[in-house]
């Protein structure tokens, strides 16, 4: 299995090109973030004509997810128990939710595409939502686990987080000054790290940025960061034959300012598998 992730940032913008990136880079299952539409929005005839099934969770022209997949996916769900909702001056359990999570069972594996909420500021209650938000799925992957040991579990997605200094290439981004990098959203990746879960794609591409701003030209001076994570149960990373992060899917007309993170997956021990490698 060829897994990716991708924020794609509005995907009615740039279907062509994910649809075309998913085609020829032979990606089996696609998690995409900010979709940015409801589901009758979605340009679901350009990924059918593709060979790809999706199921998405989408409420406006903000946030949603996505997932596309050759296989016809199962036991379909949105958000996680626990997840928080938001709405500036709202607070409490009956905040609404946003379109942040989606999952879905393919072939063994549990997928989920996340959009981790930005934050925003430090002093911002999105930032305090997004810490609430990322401690109920810690303890989500943690009673999952728990439950099924052997799970081949996935969280893709757009974290919104910079876990160490080597992920941070922006110098707008200071600790102590911005979200991102402060240390109790650090200590949050961590967490979920220590719930059972691993990077599975830094072993692999030991440098690379997934993400950089429009403006002030960060990409040409690749003052980027490194927000988009592939996190694996042990069953999921021990299957990993090989990663990569597509720096080019940044360059030319209208980009997204994220790019797709892929792994190889081995489920079942076949090495007979005669794809490219893709470090």
């Amino acid at each position: 299995m060829r897994l990716a992730t991708w924020n794609v940032n509005s995907i009615r913008a740039r279907v062509d090109r994910i649809v075309g990136f998913a085609v020829n880079e032979d990606i089996d299952v696609l998690a995409m973030q900010e979709i940015k539409c409801k589901p009758e929005q979605f340009p679901m005839e350009q990924f059918e004509a593709a060979g790809y099934h999706v199921e998405l969770h989408g409420l406006n022209q903000w946030n949603g997810v996505a997932i596309a997949s050759r296989e016809p996916m199962t036991d379909v769900q949105i958000g996680f128990p626990g997840m928080p909702g938001f709405l500036k001056g709202h607070e409490g359990p009956d905040a609404p939710q946003e379109a942040r999570a989606i999952a879905a069972t393919v072939g063994g594996v549990r997928v989920w595409s996340l959009y981790v909420p930005n934050g925003r500021s430090l002093d911002d209650p999105h930032y305090v939502y997004k810490l609430h938000w990322l401690q109920a799925l810690e303890q989500y992957t943690r009673d999952t686990l728990a439950a099924s040991p052997g799970l081949a579990l996935a969280l893709t997605g757009d974290f919104n987080i910079c876990p160490t200094p080597e992920d941070v290439g922006d110098p707008t981004l200071v600790e102590g000054v911005t979200t991102h990098v402060s240390p109790p959203e650090r200590a949050a990746f961590q967490a979920l790290l220590d719930a059972g879960l691993s990077d599975t794609v830094r072993p692999l591409v030991p440098t690379g940025f997934t993400y950089w701003d429009y403006k002030q030209l960060r990409f040409p001076r690749n003052e980027g960061l490194r927000i988009d994570f592939i996190l694996g149960s042990s069953a999921f990373a021990d299957a990993v034959t090989g990663a990569a992060i597509h720096r080019d899917q940044r360059k030319g007309e209208a980009p997204s300012d994220h790019v797709p993170v892929v792994v190889d997956l081995d489920l079942d021990g076949d090495d007979d598998d005669d794809r490219p490698m893709i470090f």
